[in-house]
């Protein structure tokens, strides 16, 4: 069955404008958590579920963070199009053009705040870094929300989950984060084969994973409460 949402066009400059606001805010979302981890305690904090798997893959292949987020970026986006059941070279582009950008602004978000981040070694300082990776979080779970419902291109992790929501999950955003989980599991099972090290796994992360699909879900009904879900295409069951 292909499942459309036809309510509440939105014009090409308005997608354009949500897209980017959208791309900063996640791209961002990710650095918090990114830069918290590394700056408390190993094992403590962590990142995002996604962010954490990729990151911990690219430091066991050597691999620098805009390369990691765009070359296994990719490979789901092949994903997307076997269980959609179709290559769709449109959509497969669209994957890229958000990668590229999104690659980028992680790597500068990461290049700034590193450097201003000090290591957290007292208890006020740590759970300020708690509340600054939750709140990462939280940004990622917005981002996702407004450019799932703009549609114009995606994060092919979001395309997964966007795929699973409409297509097996019925509209669940919570069930549907869950299950685009696995990739990232299988990449951080394959790093630590190479490296045997679980890095930016912790306390974020597990909120990342309990609390996401949730917040994305409530995005939807609460941050431009207008912006319904915009060309929403996800294959034939």
């Amino acid at each position: 069955m292909t499942v459309e949402q036809d309510d509440t066009k939105i014009s090409m400059s308005q997608s354009i404008m949500y897209f980017v606001l959208s791309l900063v805010i996640n791209a961002l979302g990710n650095v918090l958590t990114i830069v918290t981890s590394a700056h408390v305690h190993p094992g403590f904090l962590g990142s995002a579920y996604w962010t954490a798997a990729q990151t911990n893959l690219g430091n066991a292949l050597g691999v620098n963070l805009f390369w990691t987020f765009l070359v296994f970026g990719m490979l789901v986006s092949l994903l997307n199009a076997a269980l959609v059941g179709k290559f769709n070279l449109k959509r497969i582009l669209g994957n890229l053009i958000f990668m590229v950008p999104f690659s980028a602004l992680i790597q500068v978000f990461a290049d700034f705040f590193n450097p201003l981040m000090p290591e957290a070694t007292t208890w006020p300082m740590i759970t300020l870094y708690i509340i600054v990776n939750f709140f990462g979080v939280f940004c990622i779970g917005i981002a996702i929300s407004i450019y799932q419902r703009v549609n114009l291109v995606l994060h092919p992790a979001d395309d997964l989950m966007q795929i699973l929501r409409f297509k097996y999950c019925n509209g669940n955003a919570g069930v549907a984060m869950w299950m685009s989980y696995i990739p990232p599991t299988i990449m951080a099972i394959v790093a630590f084969f190479i490296n045997h090290k679980f890095q930016n796994f912790g306390l974020g992360t597990v909120f990342a994973f309990l609390f996401q699909g949730g917040i994305t879900g409530w995005g939807d009904t609460h941050i431009f409460p207008n912006l319904k879900h915009q060309r929403l295409e996800v294959g034939d069951n």
